[in-house]
Parts: structure tokens; sequence; C-alpha cells
């Protein structure tokens, strides 16, 4: 078995196998392209998302700098948003629904480390996936980690870090990440700050 195929399977793999290095180059190699682009360069933007995303649907827009380790593990829905900043360490699937919209300075990481030193030393790794559902907004600075899954609806809190599963239609924040309590129709009248009040 490749160290790629323990990879994706959710087996510890050597992340320094020559395979999988060159695949990281690649993928590195067109964030940097990206990164490069103007603002209004918007269809070579696009073309390098399509050659770098397994799967990318309509309407999305990623703001640079955008950066990931492989690229092909990673599936977006329609109406995508990303602002500045994100990084997504797609050692396993990342994958987001339709109508994400992702705050600056977030992080998805799939990967995971030994406590041990001999087999951290050693440049064994794990990866689990990140699955995120529709019509989710995530707020600046979060952590989601490897294994975690988001419902659809909800609004993650500014500055969280996402260690456990966050049902549907929730609002969560801090860190740990927590649910603090529902989305309900009455929040269509009003905004929210990130303490939780409502303001009118």
């Amino acid at each position: 078995m490749s160290e790629l195929e323990k990879m994706i399977m959710g087996m510890e793999y050597n992340s320094s196998d020559r395979d999988l290095a060159l695949m990281r180059d690649k993928a590195k190699d067109l964030c940097i392209d990206y990164n490069m682009l103007k603002s209004n360069q918007l269809k070579e933007k696009e073309d390098i998302i399509k050659r770098l995303f397994s799967k990318i649907g309509n309407d999305f827009f990623i703001t640079a700098p955008f950066y990931c380790d492989y690229g092909f593990n990673i599936e977006a829905g329609n109406n995508f948003y990303v602002n500045y900043n994100c990084v997504i360490l797609d050692c396993a699937k990342v994958k987001f629904g339709d109508n994400v919209f992702i705050a600056p300075n977030c992080g998805f990481y799939t990967a995971g480390h030994p406590l041990d030193i001999e087999r951290r030393n050693s440049y064994i790794e794990y990866a689990y996936p990140i699955t995120i559902g529709d019509n989710v907004w995530i707020g600046a600075n979060t952590v989601v980690v490897g294994g975690v899954k988001i419902g659809s609806g909800v609004v993650i809190g500014a500055g969280s870090v996402v260690v456990k599963d966050i049902p549907d239609n929730v609002l969560a924040f801090g860190n740990p990440c927590k649910v603090i309590r529902e989305i309900t129709d009455d929040d269509r009248k009003k905004s929210l700050n990130w303490s939780g009040k409502k303001n009118i």
C-alpha cells in the first residue's frame, strides 16, 4: 500500500514520502501562481482553482492569499466565498457545501501528529476528514480540526477552535467551540455581535 493510499484511508503514513512531497509541491506552485494574480484576473484565478480542487461549484471567490497541501482533497459547492489568508491542510477530504462563507484567517487542518517523540520525529502523520454543511458562516480566526462535521445553517463565531461536531442551525463559538443556542426566526430581524448580544 502506498503512503498516499494510507493517507486517504485515515491510516498512519510517512509524510516525507517522495510522491506525496511532489504532490504538495505541485499544489504549492499553483497556490503561488494564484496568489500572484491581480484582483481583476478573474478567469485566470478560476482556472487555477478548478485545476487545484477536485470539485468546485458555480459562483465562487477565494481571496488571496490562499494555501493548501494537496488541493485534490478539497470539494466545495455553489456560492463559495473565502476571505484573506485561508489555510486548508487537506491530507484528508475537506468538503464544503453550498453557500459557505469563510472569514479571514481561518484554518482547516485534517493533519495530526503522534504524541510520542519517536513516531513524530519520523514524519509519521495521520489525517481525518472535515465536512461543512450548507449555508454556513465561519467567523474570522477560526480553527477546524480533523474529524469534525459542522452541520447546515450554522454560524461559528470568530476565534473559535472547533474540535467536536456541531449540529444544524445553531450559533456556536469559543475555545473549545460550543453550541450557544439555536438560530431562530427572530434572528431574521436582528444582527449579532460575538458576545451573543443582539443589536437592532
